[in-house]
This record gives C-alpha cells, sequence and structure tokens, in this order.
C-alpha cells in the first residue's frame, strides 16, 4: 500500500493507493473528521451493488449514521437534479457541517459528490473511494467538482478539496474492460504532457498493467504523483494546472455532441490524436514523436482520430471552461515530457487545425 501526499493550496491530504486500501477508512475518518455523526454515501448503480455495503461497514465502524443516495449511472445523471436530491437527503437527515459524503464511483460520481459537499451549509467534509480508474487517476484527486449542463460538460462546479482520497485497486477486478480502457486515456495523458519514465513504464508493459497488481499499484501512484506536482502550483486552474487539459478541449466537445454517449476518457484519446496532428503539420512535433505517441494509445485499445470536423471543434471550444475572453486555452504537446499552454483566437485554432 502507498501513500501519496496530494499539497493542494487550500487543503492538503493523502491518498491511500492499494489492494484492500478501504479497509482503512473507519481509522482514518476517526483521525480526520473526529466530529462527524453522519455520513452520505453517493454511489451509482453499477457500482452501489458491488461495494456500498462494504464502505458501510467502514462508516458503521467508524460510529458513524449511514444514509445512501444511488443514481442511474453514466453521464446523463450527471445534472442539478441529482446534486439537488443529495442536498434533500442530507437536510432531511439532519446533517451538520461536521458530517462527511463519501463519494463511491467513477468520474461521474466524485464529481457529484464533490460538487454536493462544496455547497451543503456552504461546504462540508467530502471523503472519495474511486472505483474506476479515471476517477482514481484524475477524477477524484486535485479539488474539481461539477455537473453538465446542455451546453457543455463541467459547466457548473466549484473546487473543493477533499479530506481523503481511498484508492482500493482491487476494485479495479470488477471493472468493465472498456471502462478500464477508457481510464488509460488520462493515464497515457500524464505520460504525454510530463512523464516519460511513466511512458517508458506503459511502453514496456505491452498494454498489459491490469493483471500485474504491483505494477498497477505503481502506475496509479505515479499518476497521483503528477497531478499532485501540478496542482500544488496552481490550485484553481489558471496557469500550469492547464496543462492536463491535453486533448480536453477537443475530446470535451466530441463528447458533448455524442449526447455524452461516447465515454470521457475515449474522446479525450481522440483529441490528443487530433492535436498531434495538428502539431506535426505545423512542423511543431516530429512525426517519429506523434508515432510513439499514437502507438501508445492504440496498444491500450485507444482511437487516436475522429471525423469531427474543424469547425465543429472550434464551435463547441468557444462555450468551454478553457476559454478566457476571446481566446482559448490550447494544450500542446511538441515534444514529449512537455505540454505548453498556447493563446489562440478562434480564426487562430481554426487555422491550426485546418492547416
Amino acid at each position: 500500500m502507498r501513500t501519496v501526499r496530494f499539497p493542494a493550496g487550500s487543503r492538503e491530504y493523502d491518498v491511500i493507493i492499494g489492494n484492500g486500501a478501504v479497509s482503512v477508512l473507519s481509522g482514518e475518518i476517526k483521525k480526520l473528521c473526529p466530529g462527524a455523526v453522519k455520513a452520505l454515501i453517493v454511489s451509482e448503480t453499477n457500482v452501489a451493488p458491488l461495494y456500498l455495503e462494504k464502505v458501510r461497514d467502514e462508516l458503521t465502524k467508524a460510529g458513524l449514521e449511514t444514509a445512501d443516495y444511488v443514481f442511474e449511472a453514466g453521464e446523463r445523471s450527471k445534472g442539478i437534479e441529482a446534486v439537488a436530491a443529495m442536498w434533500n437527503k442530507m437536510a432531511e437527515a439532519g446533517f451538520t457541517r461536521t458530517d462527511i459524503v463519501i463519494g463511491l464511483g467513477g468520474g461521474v460520481t466524485t464529481d457529484m459528490a464533490g460538487f454536493a459537499a462544496a455547497t451543503f451549509l456552504r461546504g462540508i467534509n467530502v471523503i472519495q473511494v474511486p472505483t474506476s480508474l479515471l476517477a482514481m487517476v484524475d477524477a477524484s484527486i486535485g479539488g474539481k467538482t461539477g455537473i453538465d449542463i446542455p451546453m457543455g460538460k463541467n459547466q457548473v462546479g466549484a473546487f473543493w478539496q477533499p479530506s481523503l482520497v481511498v484508492e482500493d485497486t482491487s476494485f479495479l477486478k470488477t471493472l468493465p474492460d472498456e471502462v478500464f480502457t477508457e481510464g488509460m486515456g488520462e493515464v497515457t495523458k500524464h505520460a504525454f504532457i510530463m512523464d516519460p519514465v511513466l511512458l517508458e513504464k506503459l511502453e514496456k508493459a505491452n498494454g498489459n498493467i491490469r493483471d500485474d497488481e504491483d505494477l498497477l499499484e505503481e502506475i496509479v501512484a505515479m499518476n497521483v504523483a503528477d497531478k499532485a506536482s501540478v496542482v500544488k502550483e496552481d490550485e484553481n486552474d489558471n496557469g500550469r494546472r492547464q496543462i492536463l487539459n491535453f486533448g480536453h478541449t477537443v475530446g470535451h466537445v466530441i463528447e458533448r455532441d455524442s449526447g455524452f454517449t461516447k465515454p470521457h476518457g475515449i474522446c479525450v484519446a481522440k483529441g490528443m490524436g487530433l492535436i498531434m496532428d495538428a502539431c506535426v503539420r505545423a512542423g511543431t512535433l516530429s512525426p517519429d514523436d506523434a508515432k510513439r505517441m499514437k502507438d501508445l494509445l492504440m496498444l491500450y485499445g485507444l482511437p487516436v482520430s475522429d471525423d469531427i470536423t474543424p469547425e465543429a471543434i472550434v464551435k463547441g471550444a468557444m462555450n468551454d471552461k478553457k476559454k478566457r475572453g476571446g481566446l482559448i486555452s490550447v494544450i500542446l504537446v511538441n515534444e514529449i515530457g512537455k505540454a505548453e499552454i498556447k493563446k489562440m483566437t478562434p480564426e487562430e485554432f481554426m487555422g491550426f487545425l485546418s492547416k
């Protein structure tokens, strides 16, 4: 079992990673939240039958009264109605500011649980227990919370750091293959933007990290440490943290235009591939480096292209959070392990994509 200290500006916390890590939950809650009396477990219909009772048992050991809110699995549930139901559940149960929300699930769950905690009584503790690879390496850490609206993904939200993140890698054993593959979109992203050592490990693993328990734990911990190093410098996403959006400016448009039927990690992989192609055409990224990165994506079952048009990308990007004033923040990788934040006008972005 490994512990990565996550040094966000407003709150530092531990990310505990390993097979069976959920067993530490009761003891950690007693230390971190001694005033807690109640806990709301937020989960979804795929995860709750597998792990909700296990988490509830841990909370009961810690002396907490528990309630739960289980929503229909999928990005389409990620709206204000579900979060309002969580608020009502806590209000009806008499939650106070010393009580806790537990996010048990993938990225949709951890985003919504975090947002509910950030906004109920103007902020109560949230503990994230991610169950997907994507949530372990990205969504549950760093403090971004939110919901979707018809105009775009995560358009409403708050920065709200958890008090603790517990990543039980044994939970990944029950993950469908396609959901595990989706998580590799974020794993490879970290390798491309900042971690050549991670990239080499992924290449050496030859597409299989899931069945090697020690390697999987190491890969997850490396990704958590990578993200922590960026968030430490820029908690509120106004500077270097934006490099974590590599592939997302395009990917979010693909995801939104699909009616949120295409998985997030798949859309990010497509977005990275399209940006790599544009960088090669612009002469800033070598074809060899682009091939190496694309080969890694395909090695882990991820796509590297999409039929979306430059016009659709630019139109969608104008409604994305990455827009600042009249400029779009586009993340480029012109050398493996180094990312660049490039501010472009819509016209410049169109030209970059169309060249």
